[in-house]
Formats: structure tokens, C-alpha cells, sequence
């Protein structure tokens, strides 16, 4: 039996914020001891390797609640535009892109991260800026909030988008003065015809790229991530890796509910639906209702700022939502819905609240979760603590698109983005995630953004929605166990529990607020064992 004692630092059990055991006996992948070290050194055995944290700090390993890590690992391979600063410097990171990966015939380029936000232009790339690039190869850039893209002409061409093609429903084709197509695509239904002739172009190794990806989770102390949106080849994807042992962290994928066959890709994989299976596990459904506040696509029930009544729009009818609803209560599985906009969390409570009397199953533990949360009302607040519903908060929105929000919404809801207090105060089980690959899995950044809110600008935007270090830590552990249907193996350091363990280089609790973003990960443990060191 392998065991290994933790002692000689502080170690954070996430139960209580009093909790200062003095060591942890760690057995066979599991947390069999936590208490005094003179109990634990007389559990321990004479091969038990001891470990002396030497001041530093021992506490559960971080839980990512929401992120696409399938994405994410295909990212890796793309040009990285996050650093450019105008459509000059995306023309050169493209260039040097393509010297340093030839393009062959018949292959495309892609690229990620721009933000018009905070591009000297405060625009979209066009046509014309990326046929500069190249003329002939066809090249895609990703927005990094993964609502928006760009394509030259060769791709536009290749996809089949004229001066004839109508905007679809729920998403826009940008034109020149004349009708012709700019290039800019907004949101998932134009985007996704365009994005597939480019990603069929383009040579990838998904396996080693997931092997890859996993080792960037663990760097920041994440054992535990998502496939939030994953589709039927991914799962099957998903469940190879994990047949051949390749999948080191846990992760749990959600398909979209727009995916064909999700119940029947549910029954043919039982095996691994709601248990893990070689750490994938299959969560339940995934829908998106709207786009992005920083992209002014997500939906609104007041208009966007300087807008008369543009509010943004939805990507499902009530119909549709209610549909999928109905299917995961009748399923008895877990639904995660995308909302953004406050229009868009109505849209989900009603359907909710509807789809639970028509199916007259009210009782079951399903756990819906509302991603993203951003303009989230205190009176939705309210119905979702009814409906037992979990936010999922992208707090870091404060610091990265805080100044843009403020910009977007105007003071009144600009401040109150991410409304992490108001939901904490009303006992919810609320989680941090970082939607990667939208940012990296960084959870200290974000425990530093639910403490601290700051804009780039140094702006303090709503510090009434501030929330203490302990509860932050909560949002990345215990209560994103409970997403999980989890909080009785993760989230906590309590004996019987999974040994998900990290070693930080300080205490959260002990550090100056400010310095929280700055506390390295030194050792992240999956089931006892060590997994990434610095």
C-alpha cells in the first residue's frame, strides 16, 4: 500500500477556514488521515514516504467547472494573435506564422485570440487586411471570446459565402457598402460552415495535442476539466484516450444539445455516462442561448449603451430551449446552458421553471448550471436558488473585459458584471472557470479577480461584489465538486476523499490580496500521485 505524510506546512481542508490539521496520510490514491501528526505518524507504515512542505501550503486541487479542453488543444497549434496591438502586427504574426509552418497546397491557415477591443483600430480585421497575408491560401482568424471570426477571401470562397448568402437567424455576415462579405463572421451559425472547411485543411494530432493540453491544466493545479461542448466524434475521441490510458486528469464532457443523437450517444456509452471511465466521464447536455458581452452579441433585456434598441439576440426559440430541457430532465441528466445576457437568463429560467411542470419531475438532484452569469439579476438570483440552478461565474471578466463592460453597459450594469457576492450571500453553490480556451486555466488569477475586481485600467468595478480569499478558494474546490455531483470524492481534504491534492508556494489565506494572482503552483497530486512539479 502505497502511502505518503504531509506535514510542516499550513494545509487548507476547504471545510472550515479555522481547519489547521498538521498532516495528511495519504493511502493508495486516497486521503486516509487528517488531523495531528503524532495520530498520523502512528497510521503510517515504515515505507510511507513523508513529505515535509518546509512552510509552503497543501490544499485541494483546483476543479476547472467550465472550459472546451478539446478546443483548447487544437488552439495549441494556431498562430497566437493575443499580443498584437493593430492589423499591422496580426499581418506579421501571420507572415512569420507561415514561414515557420509552410502551408502546404491545399491546407489553410488559422489563427486565435485577437480582440478588436484592444486592437488601435477598435475593429474587426477585414478582407482586405488578411488578403495582404495571402490571396490564394485560405486563412481564419478566432475573436478570443470564440463567438466572432474573420476569413479572407479564398476561405469565404471555399465556403461557399456570396453577396447572396443571407444572415441566418441568429448571427451576422459583416458587407462591404456594396453587400459583399468583409469577411467578419458573428456567432455559431455563420461561423461554423466557414470554420470547417478551414479545420478540415489543417494537419493536427489530436491525441499528443490533448496529451499536451492536460499538462497546462496541471501546471495551475487543475485535475479535474471540461469538454463543454463536445460533440460525438470528440466523445469517441475522448473514450480512445482514456481506453489507452493517455488521459492523466479527470474530464468530464457535456454535449451539445443541438448534437444529433445526444440520447442515443448516451446509451451507446453508458459505461461512462455520469461515472468516470479511465477519467472521462460523460457530464450530460450543453446549450448556448446567446454570444458575447464584450462582442455585443450576448442578449439583453435593456439596449447595449449609446444603442437605441439593438439589445443583441438569442440562439434558441423558447421552443427549442424547452426541448432541450425537457429532454435532460426526462433523460435525468445534467443540462448546462450558456447565458451571458440577462434576456438570455430569463430565457432559461422560464424554460426551466416550464419544461419542471410539464415533465413533472421536480425532484430529481440534476443540478442545471447557467454559465457565465455576467449580467445576472438579483431577482433571477432568486428563481435559480428555487430551481436549485448553479451559477457558473467568469469572474476574471472583470479584469479583462471590465473597462469594455463598463464601455458596453454603462456604470449601472457595467459594475455589477459577475455578481459573485449577491450569490454567495443567498447560500448558492456558485464556481470560478476561465471558459479556456477564451484565457488560460489560471485559478489564482481568478481567485485575484473575485477578491479583488480590478479592471486593466486599475478601475475597482463593483466592490460591493467583492468576496473573501476563503470564499473565492470555494469557487475553484468544494463548490465545483458540487457541479460535479462530486462533493462526497473532490473539493475538500477530508479522509475517504480522492488524494486531489496541490502544494502552493504561500497561504492564500495569509497572503496580501493584491499578491494573490502571483502564488505559483509547486506540485499538483492526482490520487496521490505527482503529476506536475515546478
Amino acid at each position: 500500500m502505497m502511502q505518503k505524510l504531509f506535514y510542516g506546512g499550513d494545509i487548507l481542508t476547504m471545510r472550515n477556514e479555522e481547519d489547521a490539521p498538521e498532516a495528511v496520510l495519504v493511502a493508495d490514491g486516497k486521503i486516509a488521515y487528517v488531523g495531528a501528526r503524532e495520530e498520523a505518524e502512528k497510521l503510517a507504515d515504515e515505507k510511507t514516504e513523508k513529505i515535509d512542505l518546509k512552510g509552503k501550503t497543501l490544499m485541494p486541487s483546483f476543479i476547472d467547472p467550465h472550459s472546451h479542453i478539446a478546443m483548447y488543444s487544437q488552439f495549441s497549434s494556431f498562430a497566437d494573435l493575443s499580443e498584437c496591438g493593430d492589423f499591422e502586427e496580426i499581418i506579421t504574426v501571420l507572415k512569420k506564422y507561415m514561414e515557420e509552418h509552410p502551408v502546404e497546397e491545399g491546407a489553410a491557415v488559422i489563427a486565435r485570440g485577437y480582440d478588436h477591443n484592444f486592437l488601435k483600430e477598435e475593429a474587426h480585421p477585414t478582407t482586405e487586411v488578411l488578403d495582404r497575408v495571402s490571396d490564394k491560401i485560405p486563412i481564419c482568424l478566432f475573436h478570443t471570446s470564440g463567438h466572432m471570426a474573420v476569413a479572407n477571401t479564398p476561405l469565404l470562397k471555399a465556403a461557399g459565402i456570396t453577396k447572396d448568402t443571407p444572415n441566418p437567424k441568429s448571427g451576422r455576415i459583416g458587407r462591404y457598402e456594396d453587400g459583399t462579405p468583409d469577411g467578419y463572421l458573428e456567432e455559431i451559425e455563420v461561423m461554423t460552415p466557414v470554420l470547417m472547411k478551414a479545420f478540415s485543411r489543417m494537419k493536427m494530432d489530436p491525441v499528443q495535442q490533448m496529451i499536451a493540453v492536460q499538462d497546462t491544466y496541471l501546471k495551475y493545479g487543475v485535475t479535474t476539466a471540461q469538454d463543454g461542448g463536445a460533440t460525438k466524434e470528440s466523445v469517441e475521441g475522448f473514450l480512445q484516450m482514456a481506453a489507452n490510458g493517455l488521459l492523466k486528469i479527470d474530464v468530464v464532457a457535456y454535449v451539445l444539445s443541438d448534437e444529433k443523437g445526444i440520447d442515443e450517444l448516451l446509451s451507446e456509452h453508458s459505461d461512462a455516462a455520469g461515472a468516470y471511465k479511465n477519467h472521462f466521464q460523460i457530464g450530460g447536455g450543453k446549450i448556448i442561448l446567446d454570444g458575447s458581452p464584450q462582442g455585443k452579441t450576448a442578449w439583453l433585456t435593456e439596449p447595449y449603451e449609446g444603442e437605441t434598441e439593438y439589445c443583441g439576440y438569442p440562439a434558441h426559440s423558447d421552443e427549442e430551449v424547452e426541448g432541450a430541457i425537457k429532454a435532460a430532465i426526462n433523460g435525468k441528466y445534467q443540462l448546462l446552458a450558456h447565458c451571458n445576457g440577462d434576456a438570455a437568463s430569463d430565457q432559461y429560467i422560464r424554460c426551466y421553471k416550464k419544461a419542471l411542470e410539464e415533465t413533472g419531475n421536480p425532484d430529481d438532484d440534476l443540478r442545471p448550471v447557467m454559465i457565465h452569469c455576467q449580467t445576472v439579476r438579483d431577482d433571477q438570483l432568486d428563481e435559480m436558488v428555487k430551481l436549485q440552478m448553479i451559477p457558473s461565474i467568469f469572474v476574471a471578466h472583470t479584469y479583462y473585459w471590465g473597462d469594455v463592460h463598463l464601455k458596453n453597459l454603462g456604470i449601472k450594469r457595467g459594475i455589477r458584471i459577475s455578481p459573485v457576492k449577491s450569490a454567495a450571500e443567498r447560500g448558492m453553490h456558485y464556481n470560478f472557470h476561465q471558459d479556456c480556451p477564451v484565457l488560460k486555466p489560471d485559478m489564482m488569477q481568478t481567485v485575484w479577480c473575485a477578491v479583488n475586481r480590478l479592471t486593466k485600467k486599475g478601475v475597482k468595478i463593483g466592490e460591493e461584489q467583492c468576496i473573501s480569499v476563503f470564499d473565492a478558494l470555494k469557487g475553484i474546490t468544494i463548490n465545483a465538486a458540487y457541479a460535479y455531483h462530486e462533493e462526497d470524492k473532490k473539493g475538500t481534504i477530508e479522509a475517504g476523499k480522492l488524494a486531489d491534492l496541490v502544494i502552493l508556494e504561500d497561504n492564500p489565506l495569509k497572503a496580501d490580496k493584491m499578491a494573490l494572482k502571483d502564488i505559483a503552483v509547486l506540485e499538483t497530486i492526482k490520487e496521490g500521485a505527482t503529476l506536475y512539479r515546478k
